[in-house]
């Protein structure tokens, strides 16, 4: 079984705007040469691109860069969900003519309306996701996560990740109300979740794993071994520790597990979730 990075990105300045993207380490172009050392570093086969632009092209470039680079064995891409139908579906019929095209995210988090997941016309796109068989990333904090158990039940067959397992205020040590609302969306079998993002949700410069494992037990307990994916979510990582800090991290947060339980968490998992060709 290959192991596998269920969530990375890559980005260039010159080609599109990151309005997200703090000053600092960032600000650079991230490509495939970047990334590779660090995979063979620890030993990572294949990744999942995931995007950083609210733009259709930005997909369309992540597609070309699978085409280019064998170990991006998915894209997870950008639509407008809210689109009118024709337009949506137009735009979903042109991207899953690539093999590698295995999803859809949209920035929650940054949505100026908490309930922008239960939107009618956010819901009839995620209908439409489900209908096709599209994989949704959940991106998402606090604010809005009392969204995702009802959406899990409007729309029971529309396969979910919650990624950066909801980004908890981990420098702050608040994990109650994030704890209870992971719990109730683990309920509901078609979400699944993304051990990821951490340590840029901890302090950055004095984190230890240790900080992270109470959050990292909580998902685990959740959801089980068989819905957790390990992603790296480099380069943002960078902001706080390197690649290979991010593996240790994790790693160290499990704990012991069985060696059937690693080689979902670390590879099995997102191949079953976004039904990868590897």
């Amino acid at each position: 079984m290959p192991i596998i990075d269920s969530h990375q990105h890559f980005w260039d300045l010159a080609m599109f705007d990151y309005p997200w993207m703090p000053p600092g380490i960032l600000q650079r172009a991230y490509l495939p040469a970047d990334l590779k050392p660090h995979l063979d570093e620890v030993g990572v086969q294949y990744t999942v691109l995931v995007q950083a632009n609210l733009s259709v092209e930005e997909t369309r470039w992540f597609l070309e860069l699978a085409d280019q680079n064998e170990f991006i064995a998915g894209v997870v891409g950008w639509v407008d969900l809210t689109a009118p139908a024709s337009e949506l579906n137009k735009v979903l019929d042109d991207l899953q003519k690539h093999p590698r095209f295995k999803g859809i995210r949209h920035n929650v988090q940054d949505d100026p309306d908490p309930n922008w997941l239960l939107q009618p016309k956010a819901l009839d796109g995620l209908r439409e996701l489900a209908a096709r068989d599209i994989p949704y990333d959940v991106l998402i904090r606090l604010p809005s996560l009392h969204t995702v158990a009802p959406l899990a039940e409007k729309v029971p067959n529309l396969r979910m990740v919650v990624d950066h397992i909801a980004k908890p205020a981990i420098a702050a040590g608040d994990i109650d109300d994030w704890a209870k609302h992971m719990r109730e969306i683990a309920q509901h079998p078609n979400v699944w979740c993304k051990v990821s993002g951490m340590i840029t949700e901890a302090d950055p410069a004095n984190w230890t794993p240790a900080d992270l494992t109470p959050y990292v037990q909580t998902v685990l307990s959740a959801f089980g071994a068989d819905r957790l994916l390990f992603g790296s979510d480099w380069p943002v990582c960078l902001l706080a520790g390197s690649y290979k800090q991010v593996w240790d991290a994790l790693h160290e947060a499990l704990g012991p597990l069985s060696e059937a339980d690693h080689t979902k968490i670390f590879g099995e998992n997102a191949r079953t979730f976004y039904r990868l060709a590897v």
